[in-house]
């Protein structure tokens, strides 16, 4: 089922990393990835299940992270990140969303189903905002506005990651973990084992101990594109917002604000779910983006309801 990497030069000079899974004639679904991850964050089973469903899945590595280009800007030190002081001529989110825009335009794909997680849930709004006729349907996925009272992080989260940056592939390994356990899901399984191959892939596919100024960057990007609120209520795409009642990393304060910014958005809350998509509730969220992308394409379908989970 998986497919290798292939690159897509844009006009803009970035040149993004990305797979396609499933049959050329599936209805296009693409998946957008959050803050430094990569295009395999998004598991065989993830994906498998959507293209079972008949869907032609394409998935990628945003700029400054796996094997798409680097950005050319200074990263933004902790300081800067923490005051919020982006130089002008970093990039931001409209410049994220317009490589989405360029990598379904590379692949002939006029129209896809959008799905974004955390950061690239934002990205996946700003491509409903920015390219409105590409758009099918859009589902955000624990994600947030930009608004400063809403959807902020714990503070235990931000000290977790505001440690100095790793060294070594085995140290990227351990930390991941260590994170994941802390903001991922309480009611879902996780696995260690599976946590450190996710981390082990991305530090051989990525800048290694250099990683971080790409993510730096990208909390630039965010940073810098600020409240983006206003420009929410111009989506018209059909939009799903879900949301984990454990997020430690995006408030759920932020999947309301961002439900009640959209135009006929509707918002369901996954009880146990963390900052992050587990395989165990991969069945569900796959019936949910497959059911929204369903209603937006045909007749009203009832949406499934979030299976109970323990406190």
């Amino acid at each position: 089922m998986q497919d290798e990497d292939r690159f897509c030069e844009l006009p803009s000079g970035m040149r993004i990393c990305h797979r396609v899974h499933g049959h050329a004639g599936g209805e296009p679904l693409l998946l957008i990835a959050g803050l430094g991850l990569q295009l395999h964050y998004w598991t065989p089973l993830f994906v498998g299940s959507l293209v079972e469903r008949g869907f032609r899945v394409v998935v990628f590595d945003n700029r400054d992270v796996g094997r798409s280009s680097r950005g050319k800007g200074r990263p933004p030190g902790l300081l800067r990140q923490l005051f919020k002081r982006i130089e002008k001529s970093a990039y931001d989110l409209d410049d994220m969303a317009d490589d989405a825009a360029g990598l379904l335009a590379h692949l002939g794909i006029a129209q896809a189903h959008v799905a974004g997680m955390s950061m690239g849930g934002m990205i996946a709004q700003t491509l409903a905002v920015r390219h409105a006729p590409r758009v099918a349907s859009l589902t955000s996925i624990f994600s947030t506005t930009g608004h400063a009272r809403v959807g902020q992080p714990a503070l235990s989260s931000l000290l977790k990651l505001s440690r100095p940056p790793v060294r070594s592939r085995d140290a990227a390994m351990a930390r991941y973990v260590e994170v994941m356990r802390h903001v991922g899901s309480t009611g879902y399984a996780m696995h260690d084992i599976d946590l450190r191959a996710y981390a082990g892939t991305a530090w051989d596919r990525g800048d290694g101990p250099t990683a971080h100024q790409g993510m730096a960057r990208q909390i630039g990007a965010i940073f810098k594109s600020g409240d983006r609120t206003q420009q929410l209520r111009r989506i018209t795409a059909p939009t799903l917002v879900l949301h984990g009642d454990r997020d430690l990393l995006v408030a759920p304060s932020g999947g309301a604000a961002t439900a009640a910014a959209i135009p006929g958005a509707r918002l369901l809350t996954v009880h146990g779910m963390g900052h992050n998509i587990p395989d165990e509730a991969a069945p569900f969220l796959v019936d949910l983006i497959d059911g929204h992308a369903r209603r937006a394409s045909g007749p009203a379908i009832p949406i499934a309801r979030a299976p109970s989970r323990a406190a």
